[in-house]
């Protein structure tokens, strides 16, 4: 038993000296990089630029697409221009900077604007921005011309090409860092010089004779499969929709609700602090689907409140980060991959939600239970909460409205950016219910005032938070926006070669053709893919290369996608990288090793879902003919939901070796063999596993109760 004390009731906010700051901060910056402070005249420049972006593209959501060269070539535009607006080239903490301003102190005055900023951008910076302008708006403009000579590029087309290709990889460095830019960089090398991977063993496999330059930057900059193809068209077409939708719904105040309610339902329970982070993540991360926003956001309340309540500072650092990927499962927005998904695989997006639903509320399922058991292996009770759920729901239900306008929208079978359109307008009236203006019209005349002058005032905040939910969205938008032109590079290099269906021979050819052993090494390579790109663009990556292996292993498109969806989230909790472990770690003031270790304990559930994909489609409701949805035998859908819930309880006991009391080998060895019968969809193999595993909680109930009652009859001897 733990001898730490108890908490009686929630703690106040978490103070500066619980949260090291810096750390937070210096972690963040590993997923993206600081920003320049600018001063009025560039501020305001900024702002105009984001209010333009987000009235655009609401506005175009909730009427009419713009034609798709406008469309993606704006955002493109005006992604790059803010990026060069907001991030230096050369960050603070660079080995290059104390070079720099040594030399900006030899310069002339007017020279030194080249490379010093003064409160905004450089001269360089304002040069690129021009050159930006020129390159995207060629395209634009050309669009129609450009479609018609399409493989029969003039020389302007390829001196275009060629520089838009360059700031594209300027601005993946700026935002992203170095290994986002060079793994760009290789795929345009890659496409140009494959033939000298002719004389490498093993690499042989995708070698090819190489393009010239001309067809190489074209191709990648111009074509429908580059800069401007598929990930542009996602993220225009629904991610940032759903951001400026995360945004307005913070500000809005609802993030409130997504800590009262868990806070309400499982604060009082067996490690009630460490399920309320569980329960909050499931709700924030279903608008957020960021794993290392939602450990931030949530984790700043959170894991000092785990903490309080005798959770150890690593267990507590971890817990929140474990329970934050669970965002990109959940529905509805599950973060950018999702959309990738539907575009990719041709299915509408409201079956993407249909077929996670179960998926996320096991995952959830899955840390849940296993913080149950570590706060019972511990003896760490709840806390106590001033309101009950009830409660909560009674005074703050209308804090949920804009979530189930899109839900509502999906289901109706509206698109995902018409969906997101009236969500965003829902949570306006939500920002007149915000406490200070409730307070300005429960009593006008303390404001020396009417009614009318209340709403006036009101109107003014609803304005100003407007705005502030317009910049935040568009800050956020610009870390995966920057990845658009790398993203493009590598996926018009993958079209161009056909190296993914050599890979997926590869694949093939390694696993002996045996299912186990293919998923496994398409997991290996997610992982380290994961470790030098942000996960939506680790997601679209191994997707091209690797689905088409597992479908020719039989496995259904839409179930092969999920399986490296699931993957390409572990780099976010796993060492060496997991960032977002890492971010949890720095909140909770434990060694970051140690937290990454054990969030990837917490989160093993995210390893075992992509094999049940794999061998038990149904649990994606996915039937004999490979669509989902469609020849469904909603008994054995059924069945597998039935088995994956037994399956995931007992594997979150077996895995935390812990039931009654800690697990003997011999005890875990018989649990897990339960396990895995519990997992495998049928009512014999789920009753026999059921019985096992309850066997051996039976024995230890028993042991636990012999040795109980021995120690009174020992007690009394004496």
């Amino acid at each position: 038993m733990s001898d730490l004390k108890q908490p009686d009731s929630v703690g106040a906010t978490p103070t500066s000296d619980e949260i090291d700051q810096e750390k937070v901060r210096e972690y963040l910056e590993q997923e993206e990089k600081p920003t320049r402070s600018l001063g009025r005249f560039w501020g305001i420049v900024v702002t105009l630029i984001a209010v333009g972006m987000a009235g655009f593209y609401i506005y175009t959501a909730g009427t009419l697409p713009a034609p798709v060269q406008w469309q993606r070539g704006i955002y493109v535009m005006l992604t790059y221009i803010l990026v060069l607006l907001l991030y230096p080239a050369v960050g603070k903490k660079s080995p290059l900077q104390p070079w720099l301003s040594g030399l900006a102190e030899r310069l002339p005055g007017p020279l030194r604007a080249v490379i010093v900023p003064r409160g905004g951008p450089t001269i360089l910076d304002l040069a690129l921005i021009v050159i930006t302008v020129i390159v995207v708006g060629y395209f634009i403009i050309n669009y129609p011309a450009l479609q018609r000579r399409a493989g029969a590029y003039n020389p302007t087309d390829f001196t275009v090409s060629v520089i838009g290709l360059i700031i594209s990889l300027e601005i993946a460095r700026r935002v992203l860092g170095w290994s986002m830019t060079l793994i760009g960089l290789f795929f345009i090398l890659y496409l140009r010089f494959g033939f000298v991977l002719y004389d490498i063993p093993i690499l042989d496999t995708f070698a090819h004779r190489g393009q010239p330059w001309q067809r190489v930057a074209t191709v990648l900059f111009l074509d429908q499969e580059g800069v401007f193809g598929v990930m542009a068209n996602v993220l225009v077409s629904y991610v940032i929709l759903f951001i400026f939708f995360g945004a307005f719904l913070s500000k809005a105040g609802a993030s409130r609700f997504f800590i009262d309610l868990p806070l309400a339902l499982a604060g009082r329970s067996t490690g009630g602090p460490a399920k309320v982070a569980v329960l909050s993540s499931a709700l924030f991360g279903s608008i957020s689907g960021s794993a290392i926003a939602n450990t931030v956001s949530t984790g700043t309340f959170t894991i000092p409140l785990m903490k309080r309540a005798g959770f150890r500072p690593h267990v507590a650092g971890a817990i929140e980060p474990s329970a934050s990927i669970g965002g990109a499962f959940m529905p509805p927005v599950m973060g950018a991959g999702a959309f990738l998904m539907s575009e990719l695989t041709n299915t509408p997006y409201s079956v993407i939600v249909a077929i996670s639903i179960v998926p996320a509320i096991l995952y959830f399922l899955s840390v849940l239970t296993m913080v149950h058991f570590e706060a019972k292996k511990f003896g760490l009770s709840g806390i106590k909460t001033e309101q009950t759920a009830w409660q909560i729901i009674r005074n703050e239900w209308y804090l949920s409205l804009p979530l189930l306008v899109v839900i509502f929208m999906l289901a109706q079978g509206f698109s995902p950016g018409y969906a997101a359109f009236w969500s965003i307008l829902s949570c306006i009236p939500l920002m007149y219910l915000l406490p200070e203006n409730l307070a300005d019209f429960k009593n006008p005349a303390a404001q020396g005032g009417t009614v009318v002058n209340a709403f006036l005032r009101s109107t003014v905040r609803v304005i100003k938070t407007i705005n502030e939910a317009i910049q935040k969205g568009v800050r956020d938008t610009l870390v995966i926006g920057a990845t658009v032109g790398v993203i493009g590079m590598i996926v018009g290099t993958i079209y161009a070669t056909g190296v993914g269906q050599r890979f997926a021979n590869i694949i093939v050819s390694l696993s002996g053709g045996n299912l186990l052993i293919a998923v496994l090494l398409i997991g290996i390579a997610s992982l380290i893919l994961g470790m030098g790109v942000p996960v939506t663009a680790a997601y679209l990556i191994t997707a091209v290369i690797a689905v088409p292996a597992l479908n020719d292993l039989g496995v259904a498109i839409l179930a092969a996608h999920m399986i490296v969806y699931w993957f390409s989230q572990d780099s976010n909790i796993t060492p060496p990288v997991c960032v977002a472990a890492y971010a949890g770690a720095a909140i909770a003031g434990a060694d970051p090793w140690k937290t990454g270790w054990t969030s990837f304990k917490f989160a093993k559930l995210l390893y075992v879902m992509p094999l049940l994909f794999a061998f038990t489609p149904e649990i994606l409701m996915i039937g004999e003919s490979g669509q989902p949805l469609v020849d469904v035998e909603w008994s054995k859908v059924a069945m597998s939901w039935f088995s994956a819930t037994l399956g995931t309880i007992a594997f979150s006991a077996v895995s935390m070796f812990y039931l009654v009391r800690k697990t003997t080998w011999w005890e875990w060895v018989i649990a897990a063999f339960g396990t895995f019968l519990c997992f495998w969809p049928s009512l014999l193999t789920d009753a026999i596993g059921v019985l096992i595993v309850g066997g051996v909680w039976f024995w230890q109930w028993y042991d636990v109760r012999r040795q109980r009652q021995a120690e009174v009859r020992s007690s009394m001897a004496d």
